[in-house]
C-alpha cells in the first residue's frame, strides 16, 4: 500500500476539523472538530508505523495514548460545555465570553440607563 493514501486521508481530515474549530460557534462541534483533527493525526502514526515496519510499534503505542487523551479531553470539555449550558443557556461560544457568575457581571456592570431609573425611583 502506498504511503500517500493515507496521508492524504489524514491531511483532509485534519482540514475539515481545522475548519469546523474556526468557523462553529457551538461548543459541542468545535470539540468533535478537535476530535477529528484527533484522528488524522492517530491515522499518520499507524500509517507511518505500518511503512517503516517498526518492531516496537511505537506509532501504535502514541496511537493509543493519543486516543486515552482524547477521551479525557471529552469527559472535560462536554461536562464544562453541560455547565456552561445550565449556567448561561446557550453552548454558543462567541456569548461565553466571560467566565464568571452571569449575577455577578449584572451586579459590577448596571445597564444602560439604570442612574435615571434610580433618580425616578427617589422621586
Amino acid at each position: 500500500m502506498h504511503l500517500a493514501y493515507p496521508v492524504v486521508l489524514a491531511a483532509l481530515l485534519f482540514s475539515v476539523g481545522v475548519y469546523g474549530v474556526l468557523a462553529r460557534r457551538n461548543a459541542i462541534l468545535v470539540l468533535m472538530s478537535v476530535e477529528l483533527m484527533l484522528n488524522a493525526v492517530n491515522l499518520n502514526l499507524v500509517a507511518f508505523d505500518a511503512w517503516l515496519r517498526d518492531s516496537l510499534h511505537a506509532g501504535q503505542a502514541l496511537t493509543l495514548f493519543t486516543i486515552t487523551i482524547a477521551a479525557a479531553e471529552i469527559g472535560l470539555g462536554l461536562a464544562i460545555v453541560l455547565l456552561l449550558f445550565r449556567a448561561r443557556g446557550t453552548a454558543d461560544i462567541d456569548r461565553a465570553t466571560a467566565l464568571g457568575d452571569p449575577a455577578e457581571l449584572l451586579a459590577e456592570e448596571p445597564p444602560a440607563g439604570a442612574e435615571a431609573l434610580k433618580g425616578q425611583a427617589a422621586a
